[in-house]
This record gives structure tokens, sequence and C-alpha cells, in this order.
């Protein structure tokens, strides 16, 4: 049996493993599966068609699987999926998905979900992103591998942030974010390479030197995007580390940030 604080209430109908703690207050579901090792503080709150990994961490008064908010939802059983080995702080808010996209929002592994952040509907993280207090996602974002948004960035509806791109405190991002690029500012401009956490990835400083020659391309030659794409695009040929680019720009749906 599942450690359930006395003054919890469970729903009969959810999947919990055995060695799962549910904290006092807290609200299970019936839709909700967890699985091993997952702990739940006090007052969190688990809703909606959720099914939740191993090894999660939620403290106290976070609610996961929360309805969208967005007027055309209908009450339609969208879900929500969370891999293994998350942490998600304080009164964080997780919505389920809507049918207007696939009907799903998703969060990887090994991320860090801290206080007072908002994933909304539909939204899509890769694994080891670490999101600052207070950062706000709206419908539909995607975040890469590695992603670290600062405290209070918002971010619009459909952008998408590639891979071990960063933001700054308090970044508005209203257009889609390059892999390995810093965004500054409101509203959210390049401000080169997120360089320190590539290096404490493992990435050598041959690699770091790269992808700072791809940035120049992209934001300081005076290119057209089509000229910097077609010069990325063949210098990641001989320069793997390049690749993150090169799948990335096909995806971007409402423009790079300048």
């Amino acid at each position: 049996m599942a450690h359930i604080h006395a003054s919890a209430v469970v729903h009969p109908g959810a999947r919990l493993a055995a060695d799962v703690e549910v904290g006092p207050f807290c609200v299970i579901g019936e839709h909700v599966e967890v699985g091993a090792g997952t702990r739940f503080g006090p007052h969190c709150v688990v809703e909606g068609h959720t099914t939740i990994g191993a090894r999660n961490v939620f403290h106290g008064s976070s609610h996961i699987g929360c309805a969208p908010q967005d007027k055309k939802y209908a009450g339609e059983p969208t879900r929500l999926t969370i891999g293994d080995d998350n942490t998600v702080f304080q009164f964080v808010t997780i919505s389920t998905g809507t049918a207007q996209d696939d009907g799903l929002t998703a969060l990887g592994d090994d991320n860090w979900i801290m206080a007072y952040v908002h994933l909304a509907h539909d939204c899509r993280l890769g694994s080891h992103i670490i999101l600052a207090n207070n950062a706000t996602l709206a419908g539909h974002v995607h975040l890469g591998d590695w992603v670290f948004l600062g405290g209070f960035t918002t971010v619009h509806q459909f952008c998408k942030i590639g891979p071990h791109a960063m933001t700054a405190f308090t970044a508005a991002v209203t257009q889609d974010v390059p892999p390995f690029v810093t965004a500054a500012g409101n509203r959210a401009a390049p401000a080169g390479i997120n360089s320190e956490g590539l290096r404490r990835r493992g990435f050598t400083s041959e690699q770091i030197t790269e992808i700072k020659r791809a940035y120049k391309t992209l934001y300081r030659e005076g290119l057209s995007y089509e000229e910097a794409v077609a010069k990325i695009t063949e210098r990641a040929e001989a320069c793997p580390e390049l690749h993150a680019f090169v799948s990335f720009f096909p995806t971007a749906t409402r423009g790079l940030i300048r």
C-alpha cells in the first residue's frame, strides 16, 4: 500500500505504486497514475488524466493536471504525462492538454521546476530543464533539453526554445529562441550563447567556438535568414554540435528572436 496521510483524499480509481508517499491534505483524482518512489508534500492536488513516472518530488501546494485555462476547453479527457526524477516546488501549476492540439502536455525527466511556475496546456518540455521562480509558459510552448529559464521569464504561446538555450531574468519571449542562444530583455533579443552552461555540460572549447561562430553567422554577419541557415547547415557537416541548429530551423514557426 502507498503511504497515504490520514487527511489526504485519494480516489479509489487512482493507481499509485506501493511506495508512493502522499502528504497531509493532498487530493489525488480518479484518473491519476503515479510511479514508484514519487512523493507529494502537503496540500498537493493531482487531477485530470495524469500519468507521473518514478522518483518525482512534488513540494507543497503544487496543482498538477489542472484544467486548461482555455475558453475552448469543454471538459475533454486530455492528458498530462510527467517522466522520472523531476522536482516540482511550491505552488507550481501544470495543465493538461487541449483538443485543439494533440491533447497532451508532457514533461521529460530530471527537470527542476521552481516555485510559482506555470506550465499551460499543450506545453512540451524535454529533460534536464531548469525553470526558475515564476517562469510562465503560455499554451503550446516547446522547450528542448537543458533549457534554463530565468526568474519571471514569460513565453508567448506557440514559441519554441531550442536545447541548451537560456533566458535572463524577466525575459519576455515572443519568438522562437535557437539552440544555445541566450535571450534577454522585453521583448527578448539574442545576447550571445550560453557558454557557461555548455562548459558545465562537457562541451569542449573547440565545440563552443564553433557554436559562437554559428551564432555570429545567424546574427552578426548581415546575412539573410536563408543565407545564414545555408551556411550553418554546410558547416554542420564537419561540426556535429551544429546539428541542433539545423534540426531546429525547420520547426521555427514564429520567427527567430532578432
